[in-house]
């Protein structure tokens, strides 16, 4: 493989002969607008806006529903569980028929969920629901990435995604602000019912204004047969592997962030939800600052290997540094700490998240939404197992995210190191 930032322009992928030669990259004409790039932008905000404006009614729910904080951040889960497989479905599905009418249904269905969110009498049911909501909501993510994967190649890739960060980052800014704000003139249910406004009116904007970018001669033939047989190839390919398990692994200590920290902020340091929120808002900042860094000044500059392993010993080492302060190697250190602790490992992602989708999608040409899917598949099945486990101690003590943390951490530098061999000068092709 070309070494990284530098274009694609033959390869070969799975379930395919390997005399099929890998498309050029698009044509400018095609390229995305500023108007495509909103709605891109749009679609990848969907999931942290799902989740992150409903983090600050966490404690509010579990007194609603009489249930432990343990099944509430099974909300959590679900949703993000449902997201995960929900993208093994569409994104072959994106391979086969085009980006524009999976997205449209997936939406659709999106709205509907959500809003029986805002009416669910118990736990159980809004566990079910948000399932639900997150196997509709998958379709954004994967087709968004996928549609990217269409237009750009090589480093434009990577700076894209960069640039797609900054503006879906921007929900996960203001979602907890949002979010805790409703809660001043509402309860937990008026969260669900912005958010099913917000579906309706972006599943407008796709209809009108984002356009088919897989035309017909492109699309993989065959069934699910064929499907499977393609994620089977992707998945041979020891470097795709690599950075699918690194980015996902990644995501998962963001995600043990994002589950835990209500709690840990709110009941452990005793932050009001206004409080957590403008925290969250602050790491969000963080993330996204430093993805503009990566796709303004780093990117054709630095190679997107060393990019990505700089931030992925960054997050290590910030997660050591949690762990160290949560088990009180430092005494009681109190909010501050923890927050500037928190704010670094966030921030480290603006280096991790784009990078490695870039480098994963750019041996996957052919395949764009197989490999899309598996890609988001893995980070929010890890994240959705991450998720219950920092609870797993109670509400009292931060040390479970720390460790779930550190964990993800580590390993996701040891695939990176030991399954996509940076060192490497050249990689052999991906698998045919």
């Amino acid at each position: 493989m070309p070494e990284s930032g530098q274009k694609t322009t033959q390869g070969h992928i799975a379930g395919r002969s390997p005399a099929v030669p890998v498309p050029a990259p698009a044509p400018a004409a095609r390229r995305a607008g500023l108007l495509v790039t909103l709605v891109l932008g749009g679609l990848t905000a969907l999931p942290p806006l799902s989740m992150d404006m409903y983090l600050p009614a966490l404690p509010e729910v579990t007194r609603s529903l009489t249930a432990p904080a343990a099944t509430v951040q099974l909300t959590l889960t679900a949703c993000l569980a449902g997201m995960a497989l929900g993208q093994l479905v569409v994104g072959p599905m994106s391979d086969k028929w085009g980006r524009r009418r999976p997205l449209l249904v997936g939406m659709v269905v999106y709205v509907l969920a959500t809003a029986v969110c805002a009416f669910a009498p118990s736990a159980e049911l809004l566990i079910a629901f948000r399932l639900l909501q997150g196997l509709a909501g998958a379709a954004g993510i994967v087709i968004a990435r996928a549609v990217v994967r269409d237009l750009y190649d090589g480093v434009e890739m990577a700076r894209f995604f960069s640039t797609l960060m900054l503006i879906s980052g921007v929900a996960p800014i203001i979602a907890p602000l949002v979010g805790g704000q409703i809660l001043r003139i509402t309860d937990w249910r008026g969260v669900f019912h912005v958010l099913a406004v917000i579906g309706v009116l972006l599943t407008l904007v796709v209809w009108r204004f984002l356009h088919e970018t897989l035309p017909p001669e492109r699309r993989q033939e065959g069934g699910v047969g064929q499907a499977l047989s393609t994620m089977r190839g992707l998945l041979a390919d020891r470097v795709f592997t690599g950075y699918m398990l690194a980015g996902g692994l990644a995501f998962a200590a963001l995600f043990a962030y994002i589950s835990a920290s209500p709690f840990v902020v709110q009941e452990i340091y005793g932050a009001s939800p206004q409080t957590f929120s403008l925290l969250f808002g602050l790491n969000s900042i963080g993330l996204v600052a430093v993805g503009q860094v990566n796709g303004k000044l780093l990117v054709g500059r630095v190679s997107l290997d060393k990019a990505l392993g700089w931030g992925l010993s960054v997050i290590l080492l910030a997660s050591a540094a949690l762990l160290l302060m949560t088990t009180g190697v430092f005494g009681d250190v109190g909010l501050v700490p923890i927050a500037a602790g928190l704010f670094v490992l966030m921030s480290a992602m603006g280096l991790a998240m784009p990078n490695t989708n870039a480098q994963a999608l750019m041996r996957t040409p052919h395949a764009a939404g197989s490999a899309s899917a598996l890609l988001g598949t893995s980070s929010f099945l890890v994240g959705a197992i991450a998720s219950p486990l920092v609870g797993i101690a109670g509400e009292r003590t931060a040390v479970p995210m720390a460790v779930v943390q550190l964990c993800c951490a580590a390993g996701a530098l040891a695939c990176f190191l030991l399954l996509c061999r940076p060192w490497r000068v050249g990689r052999e092709p991906a698998a045919g």
